[in-house]
């Protein structure tokens, strides 16, 4: 039978668990009132920084829902005051949670944490429970089945546990992210992506209020960590898995814009223009050692990777960190994920991944670092070839970078300039710019500058290539441009 899904449910994830112990119950009101009287609340090291933050902003010291009453304690229900059920599951949020975990942790002397998204999902196969079929009452505290509260923590046996699903929500460890494969869905666009953002936890399993999708196993619903109503946790022991990735949307439109440039689709039949100029540097090179690159001004970072198809390392250097930092995301977690403007505050979303480029079986071999062009420490030599992609026309002093580049590669080794040669006061002094002016009443060239300033250690191998490149800024507006290509041999 179809159910209805959200985006973030689709797509595909598989994960190896190791072993770890669970506690056959959610915690109990009485099991956090030993943490209330522990002094938990004031023990600043049994909080994290955030929830920190949170406990002294809502002067907490004890569940919101408690309610104290001379020496005992009430519970409040959505519409009257009890007497404390002591046996139901404790209702808190992720900070509080997670501080009860680190304080069972200093009383076990053992690793204690909340249950990850993936250590659930075992649990649930553990406890064989499947979806409930809608003409069959849960046997879970579900679906408003049984009652229209939280019963105790025993009432309902799974297996070897107890409300593994139902009766409260269940904290886990893991910020949502979306599963490979993930595609925003057109209708609802602002569901799922406000949440990946490190800061919403995954809650599981459902409470006796949940219906519908909320009761399936595939359900994922997340929250900040300082909400706090139907939700209670148990806990696991043992090493905390993995984080997942992040998950966060790359909202900067020029950070988004390269990433699309290099990472992203090809338009009006333009080839992807990193992976096509290191192509051509790897054409070049012919018979020449691949032993080490340097992609000088990499920006985000493909055609480091790219080069690393045939070179055994390649380091990707670019003055801007922000550039920097999503070849190192690409390189580390093996996903992008950015939005693009479509028009006006409309944006799409959109996620690439190194597999999907063929590239994943090259990142341990490159490198990123922030670096100026004009001033590299003396570590970046011994190249076998460097490209400088649409570079020099955006230093502040080519000449100084071209006076001493030679220093950096090997003899017989190769320079690679790209540039369309768009000289600007903004980013070049006049007085540096290596052509697009008249000298003695003569036009003076880029390629007549650059003849000039290698001349002493290289020679020009061929003719110059124009390699064209589409930049996507809206839906409907692109920048489409030529560069010019030339390839250097450094002289013995």
């Amino acid at each position: 039978m179809p159910h209805y899904g959200w985006d973030n449910e689709y797509g595909r994830h598989s994960a190896d668990v190791a072993s770890f112990l669970a506690s056959r119950q959610l915690v109990s009101n009485a099991e956090f009132l030993a943490f209330v009287q522990a002094g938990g609340y004031a023990d600043d090291s049994y909080w994290d920084e955030e929830g920190r933050a949170w406990s002294r902003y809502a002067d907490a010291d004890h569940p919101s829902f408690w309610v104290k009453d001379g020496a005992s304690w009430r519970l409040r229900l959505m519409l009257e005051e009890v007497a404390m059920p002591w046996d139901w599951p404790a209702e808190v949020n992720c900070h509080e949670a997670r501080a009860y975990c680190a304080w069972q942790a200093r009383e076990l002397g053992r690793p204690v944490h909340l249950p990850s998204e993936d250590q659930w999902h075992r649990l649930r196969e553990m406890a064989g429970l499947g979806d409930v079929p809608p003409d069959q009452r849960a046997n879970a505290n579900l679906h408003l089945d049984h009652w229209a509260s939280p019963c105790p923590v025993t009432t309902f046996r799974q297996g070897d546990f107890c409300d593994v699903a139902g009766n409260v929500w269940q904290w886990s460890d893991t910020p949502i992210y979306p599963f490979e494969g993930f595609r925003v869905h057109p209708l609802y666009d602002d569901f799922s992506t406000p949440t990946f953002d490190g800061r919403h936890n995954l809650m599981l399993g459902g409470s006796w209020i949940s219906c519908g999708n909320e009761s399936l196993r595939s359900a994922r619903y997340a929250f900040r960590r300082h909400f706090f109503q139907h939700a209670g946790f148990r806990y696991v022991v043992g090493e905390r898995p993995p984080a997942p990735p992040a998950s966060r949307y790359e909202t900067d439109q020029l950070l988004s814009e390269y990433a699309e440039f290099h990472y992203g689709d090809e338009y009006f039949g333009v080839a992807n223009f990193p992976r096509a100029l290191a192509e051509h540097a790897i054409r070049a090179m012919g018979d020449r050692p691949c032993r080490r690159a340097l992609d000088l001004g990499c920006a985000a970072g493909r055609a480091t990777f790219e080069l690393a198809r045939r070179f055994d390392a390649v380091t990707g250097i670019d003055f801007s960190a922000r550039f920097i930092g999503l070849g190192v995301q690409m390189a580390a977690q093996r996903v992008l994920r950015y939005t693009l403007a479509e028009e006006g505050e409309l944006v799409s979303y959109h996620e690439r991944r190194l597999a999907d480029l063929g590239l994943e079986a090259v990142r341990g071999k490159v490198g990123f670092f922030q670096g100026d062009a004009c001033n590299l420490k003396p570590a970046f030599a011994g190249y076998d070839l460097i490209l400088a992609a649409n570079l020099i026309d955006r230093l502040y002093s080519p000449r100084k970078f071209l006076a001493g580049v030679h220093e950096r590669l090997n003899p017989g080794g190769l320079l690679m300039i790209a540039s369309p040669y768009t000289w600007l006061a903004e980013h070049t002094a006049r007085e540096e710019w290596l052509g697009g002016y008249k000298k003695d009443g003569e036009s003076c060239t880029t390629l007549d500058g650059l003849r000039a300033a290698l001349g002493a250690h290289f020679r020009l191998m061929g003719e110059p290539v124009d390699l064209p490149f589409v930049i996507r800024e809206t839906r409907r507006k692109f920048q489409h441009t030529l560069s010019e290509v030339t390839v250097w041999e450094r002289c013995a």
